[in-house]
């Protein structure tokens, strides 16, 4: 049933920004989204849950919060590169911390959302601690903060 739920997700994407409804393109989409699908077999779960599904409305909600964090970040960056005593404010230190997160999905997601702010890179997870590259002290105490609870919220993490 995941396969074909995944298949019908794929083709619909397809159709939608290719634009083209011509037997050849369509012929095209539905084969490229059949070998994209047979290839995620080992990457889906053997069952839907009902419970997983509930994950991907709060998981879209995450995103344009993720991206406003992001732009801010951006911002915060410009202002320290322009500032006339930027090696002031630069202090870059490694900042290890453990997260409350447990699950495999929910430390990926964080570690990729801490990646994707500028200022901050993870640089290693074990476990549940985390080694995050911080270009200053301002920075490196906003860990693991808001982001950590929104993603907890996310996988309902206790």
């Amino acid at each position: 049933m995941i396969y074909i739920l995944l298949f019908i997700f794929l083709l619909l994407f397809w159709v939608i920004f290719s634009g083209l409804f011509d037997a050849w393109h369509l012929g095209l989409g539905i084969v490229s989204c059949g070998i994209v699908t047979w290839l995620c077999r080992g990457l889906l779960p053997k069952k839907l849950i009902i419970r997983d599904l509930l994950i991907i409305p709060r998981f879209l909600i995450y995103i344009p919060w993720l991206l406003w964090q992001i732009v801010l970040a951006n911002i915060y960056m410009i202002y320290i590169v322009f500032h006339p005593r930027m090696r002031d404010i630069i202090f870059p230190h490694v900042v290890k911390f453990r997260s409350q997160l447990k699950g495999d999905l929910g430390l990926t997601t964080f570690a990729n959302s801490i990646t994707l702010t500028p200022g901050t890179i993870t640089i290693a997870i074990d476990r549940e601690t985390f080694y995050v590259h911080a270009i200053n002290e301002k920075v490196a105490q906003s860990l693991p903060g808001e982001m950590e609870k929104r993603v907890k919220k996310i996988f309902r993490e206790k």
